[in-house]
């Protein structure tokens, strides 16, 4: 699905679900990690987590879709647009939209490229970016650290 599918698609729900239009953005995010979608206070765009629909189907993205759509309508017409509102929670309800993004299915792994050791009492320290091991010293005993 591309973005304009996504607009066409957001803009569709939008006007069956909550009788309103939607006048803004909707586009893929593919940095979003950890969560479904996000609605954009200033901008009033919505950006949505590829991997919603990749992952876990066409349903669920309409569930994320309904969700983002509920911060928007409401932070328009000037109610309750937060996941606490009573606002929010009841019109989430009755448009039957999804309270919860799914967990990404493969989380990230991190990996490290540098490892660093103290010299006097042995801690390990692991860092993705390379470091000036002469400015600093091991915060457990204040001892010198080497690359190894």
């Amino acid at each position: 699905m591309t973005d304009a599918e996504l607009q066409t698609l957001v803009c569709e729900i939008s006007r069956r679900a909550f009788q309103r239009p939607f006048n803004h953005q909707a586009v893929f995010n593919a940095r979003l990690r950890t969560t479904g979608g996000r609605y954009q206070l200033q901008s009033h765009n919505i950006d949505i987590n590829p991997k919603m629909l990749t992952d876990f189907g066409r349903a669920t993205l309409i569930g994320v879709i309904k969700h983002e759509l509920c911060h928007y309508h409401l932070h328009l017409t000037h109610r309750g647009y937060r996941h606490r509102d009573p606002a929010f929670k009841q019109l989430l309800a009755q448009v039957g939209g999804s309270r919860y993004a799914p967990a990404p299915k493969q989380p990230r792994v991190r990996t490290y490229r540098y490892t660093y050791q103290c010299q006097r009492c042995g801690q390990l320290y692991r860092r993705q970016r390379r470091m000036d091991p002469t400015r600093y010293t091991c915060g457990r005993c204040r001892g010198p650290i080497k690359l190894i």
